[in-house]
């Protein structure tokens, strides 16, 4: 019998590794949604810097509405780990991803949520999103990689990738149903998952509109695996 989930939640899952300086930016967003049916569920990778602080600081100073829980892990267990434990709490009959360091439109869950409604072929779905350079929010510049439709299918199947991953949100019981993420292919965790989604005849889909804003910064991620030009374009 697969878990019994929550209708209507939204469980946002939001990793976190030594991201002190962007995460109120971050959480923020997340307490702006207009799509009030939410928990938030923070796994802190075990952060080296005030990351812990500043996110303990913040639930005092906003003492948000909705539930948030915090994980400290006792160690580094990188991102499929992190991720994987967000996705074992969560309740929801969806799950979001958050990225730490970036920035969600206000609409972004609504918007999400209401698709997979009207839609219920549809077992995921990301946003269109921009780029913005850290400290120049203002500054933000469109991305073209992304695809829609049939055309993801066929990008995956040919070894791409066009859905940009802090965008996601999913029905939980695809991760009750297929797991989330391993460590087979470090760096393009994300890539595994939709692919395992296609694979299983699953529908997915991007929507058009920019609904999450992606944070350039030399501590991010991705640097590690695609060096200095880590956004695709």
């Amino acid at each position: 019998m697969l878990y019994e989930r929550c209708p209507g939640l939204v469980s946002v899952v939001m990793t976190c590794h030594n991201v002190a300086p962007y995460v109120d930016d971050c959480l923020n967003s997340i307490l702006n949604q207009t799509y009030k049916n939410i928990e938030l569920i923070i796994v802190n990778d075990s952060s080296t810097d005030h990351t812990a602080e500043r996110i303990n600081d913040w639930i005092k100073k906003n003492n948000p509405t909705f539930p948030v829980a915090v994980v400290e892990l006792p160690r580094n267990v990188g991102f499929s780990g992190a991720l994987n434990t967000g996705y074992y709490l969560s309740s929801g009959e969806y799950i979001a991803v958050q990225d730490a360091d970036d920035i969600s439109h206000p609409n972004r869950f609504e918007k999400q949520v209401n698709f997979l409604k009207k839609n219920p072929d549809h077992v995921l779905i990301g946003t269109n999103y921009k780029s913005f350079l850290d400290g120049e929010f203002e500054k933000q510049d469109k991305v073209h990689w992304l695809k829609y439709g049939q055309d993801i299918k066929e990008v995956y199947w040919n070894g791409g990738h066009c859905i940009c991953h802090g965008t996601i949100l999913f029905r939980g019981v695809i991760f009750d149903e297929l797991g989330g993420p391993t460590r087979r292919i470090k760096g393009a965790e994300d890539y595994e998952f939709i692919a395992k989604c296609l694979n299983s005849n699953y529908r997915i889909d991007n929507l058009t509109e920019a609904l999450y804003y992606y944070r350039l910064h030399p501590m991010q991620r991705s640097r590690e695996f695609f060096g200095e030009s880590s956004k695709e374009t």
